[in-house]
């Protein structure tokens, strides 16, 4: 996710918290398709070893993800990228 040449996303030097940034760049991920509505997200261990931060940083960036609705959890399961909600009709609202 972060990259495969192992250069982070994160700039721990930015006017941002760092959590912010980890969900940041993956809602950018799951916006432009990269992630697609059903993908397993890695866990919050392997996020954060990914993205060179603490596991409670990943965890609190999933949160985040959470609480914009851009993500699932489910215990014992996984985090999964949620499927746009849709309308009546089948359209995106």
């Amino acid at each position: 996710m972060a990259g495969e040449t192992g250069d982070s996303p994160i700039d721990p030097n930015k006017i941002a918290y760092v959590y912010m940034q980890v969900a940041d760049h993956i809602a950018a991920q799951i916006a432009s398709g990269e992630l697609q509505p059903g993908a397993r997200l890695a866990g919050e261990r392997d996020l954060g070893a990914e993205y060179g931060v603490a596991y409670l940083t990943a965890r609190r960036a999933v949160r985040e993800l959470r609480e914009r609705g851009l993500v699932l959890t489910l215990p014992a399961k996984g985090t999964f990228v949620a499927y746009p909600e849709t309308t009546g009709d089948g359209q995106e609202p």
